[in-house]
């Protein structure tokens, strides 16, 4: 009997095909999942369950082995050239990425692996078929929905494809147990992809909170090189339409209009990614274009450390997103002590307290968002007490939480597995011949 049959976890393979966690979070298509993946598998080890994460190598020069902490193996799985594949071009390397990874598992005794999780549906199509190869259950984190992100896009952006619905809606049929962000999100998996809410563990995102603490304003703007007198507003994030930068920067430039004596600067933290990598100088030219070009300063992509002080810098982190799962940039400015502005779409209605760490905007208006940005520079009594009360609600989420909420998935999807198996081997079908082909080695 593995342990995995016990319910007792020994090592999960963990499946996120597009993007690396140990890639920079903010350029190319590495975000918010990133920190997810490596951040939950770091927890996962400090229990005792051993995870490996399989990923698309993207250079010659990637491991294809990388110890990421002890317990953490990164596996770069060689499928098609290194560079200049797009997030939508990967479907055309899932056969080449699915045969790395079942040939790694061949190495090994029968059992090797307890349990599968995949992060994003090109993910899903992969830990579908480990699952069925192996003989263990799967669990599928989708991240973001096609038809959700769809629904809420920005003028000109580029819609998902109906190959991804599909795809998406093959994976959340296949998947043993689902684990959403929030419970909106566990809605629109019943709602749209028909997905059984038995079968959904909801299992909130956290921050690093020994990293993103309060700190010193003043030291954290000296290191930075920004002015210790101006009322600074921080993006982060990849720059493209669904992120909605160019929000901030039209609101910015109609705050400034109405009251040019505000001290105002927008910080920009991150690098062009998805359908903006068509104009990757895009938002530059609009903030000239606004005529505030001399008022907004670009950085590129930061690592965790040095992004600490960016939020400790700010006044205010706006994250204007079309449509977010959660959202990690707005909880790791609140564990900062800094307030946010967010659109209220998706999880950031969950991640930020509205009225008490921040504040909620519905849609995505230049007028609004000017108002909304400019009753909390313009009073810095409010700005004060939400920076106070921004720590507190942060604490509530971590990444020892998220970790806590995924052995209890997983250990639901390993005891609903195993009735699964026996019942359906009591009636002489499947899982037990799945069991024996998973016993072949290559």
């Amino acid at each position: 009997m593995t342990p995995a049959q016990n319910n007792r976890l020994r090592r999960v393979a963990v499946i996120s095909v597009h993007t690396s966690p140990l890639a920079q979070p903010g350029t190319g298509d590495a975000g918010g999942m990133n920190v997810y993946v490596l951040q939950s598998a770091l927890q996962l080890a400090r229990r005792g369950v051993e995870v490996e994460i399989f990923t698309r190598a993207t250079s010659s020069s990637d491991e294809p082995v990388v110890e990421a902490a002890p317990g953490v193996l990164v596996r770069n799985v060689v499928a098609g050239p290194f560079e200049g594949l797009d997030k939508h071009d990967l479907p055309t390397q899932l056969c080449a990425f699915t045969a790395g990874v079942l040939r790694e598992e061949a190495h090994h005794e029968p059992g090797h692996y307890d349990l599968v999780h995949s992060h994003y549906w090109l993910s899903g199509q992969v830990g579908w078929l480990a699952r069925d190869r192996w003989g263990v259950p799967l669990v599928h984190t989708a991240h973001t929905l096609a038809a959700v992100k769809n629904a809420a896009l920005a003028e000109g952006d580029t819609p998902e494809p109906v190959a991804r619905q599909i795809g998406e809606q093959q994976v959340v049929a296949e998947a043993d147990r689902l684990v959403t962000n929030t419970a909106d999100e566990a809605g629109q998996l019943v709602d749209i992809y028909g997905a059984d809410p038995n079968r959904i563990d909801v299992v909130a995102p956290g921050a690093d909170l020994t990293r993103y603490r309060p700190g010193d304003r003043a030291a954290a703007r000296a290191e930075l090189g920004l002015d210790p007198h101006e009322l600074i507003v921080t993006f982060v994030g990849r720059i493209q339409p669904l992120k909605a930068p160019d929000v901030l920067l039209r609101a910015a430039a109609a705050l400034s209009e109405r009251d040019p004596e505000l001290p105002l600067r927008v910080v920009v933290v991150g690098g062009p990614s998805g359908t903006g990598l068509e104009r990757p100088d895009s938002l530059i030219e609009l903030a000239a274009t606004l005529g505030i070009a001399a008022r907004v300063t670009f950085l590129p992509p930061q690592p965790p450390d040095r992004l600490a002080q960016v939020y400790r810098a700010s006044d205010v982190v706006a994250v204007p997103s079309y449509s977010e799962s959660f959202g990690l940039v707005a909880l790791e400015a609140q564990a900062c002590g800094t307030p946010v502005v967010a659109a209220d779409v998706g999880g950031l209605g969950v991640a930020v307290s509205g009225g008490e760490t921040g504040l909620l905007v519905p849609g995505h208006r230049t007028d609004d968002w000017a108002a909304a940005l400019g009753s909390l520079l313009r009073d810095p009594d409010r700005l004060a007490e939400m920076a106070r009360n921004a720590p507190k609600h942060a604490a509530n989420f971590s990444w020892e939480h998220t970790a806590d909420g995924l052995l209890e998935s997983y250990r639901r999807a390993v005891a609903g597995y195993r009735v699964n198996t026996e019942l359906t081997a009591r009636r002489g079908r499947g899982p037990w011949k799945l069991r024996r082909l998973g016993s072949v080695r290559a």
